[in-house]
């Protein structure tokens, strides 16, 4: 006599799981994270600690990801920060971040824009503390990067590749050389 909860005879637990027991329903998940290559550079040092001009900072973010088995992809988030004087180069600072990212039963649509979008808001804060530690490491006030919308940053990249193929299907404009 079993009541009709019991776990012992209730073998479909979870209504939403396919009739063979399959999980049909879309998962999406940060499996791992590392550092894949990192670069700090002092080039100057040490006179460049007696400059007293206010540095150009330069940063430069990429983000490319790639497929490792079926279900598992790696996201990686570029970040290149270079500080520059008159007088020369104060530092650079290179940092390959990356995350495994598990995905299974996604819109392939749905799954690029986790890839380029939120995975690597999800990496951003540690890549960051990274960037911001060795700049400090390097005997220079740490470098506090901004927050980031990569979601933005995804849907400007969608619009301008939008316009992109528009302009290449479109019949080339006169100039007005005659």
């Amino acid at each position: 006599m079993a009541d009709d909860n019991n776990v012992l005879t209730d073998l479909d637990m979870d209504p939403a799981a396919g009739a063979n027991g399959a999980d049909n329903r879309p998962s999406v998940g940060l499996l791992n994270q590392y550092v894949k290559d990192f670069s700090v550079e002092n080039p100057n040092a040490p006179k460049c600690y007696q400059w007293n001009d206010q540095p150009k900072v330069d940063i430069q973010v990429n983000i490319g990801a790639s497929q490792i088995t079926d279900e598992v992809h790696e996201v990686e988030l570029k970040l290149t920060a270079r500080a520059d004087a008159e007088e020369g180069n104060l530092y650079i600072v290179e940092l390959a971040y990356c995350g495994l990212v598990g995905i299974r039963n996604l819109p392939e649509e749905h799954a690029h824009a986790f890839l380029f979008a939120e995975a690597p808001r999800l990496l951003f804060p540690f890549a960051r503390a990274i960037v911001s530690d060795a700049v400090r490491d390097a005997g220079f006030p740490p470098l506090l990067l901004d927050p980031m919308d990569f979601g933005a940053l995804y849907q400007q990249q969608l619009q301008a590749r939008a316009a992109q193929a528009q302009g290449e299907g479109a019949p080339a404009a006169p100039t007005g050389d005659a």
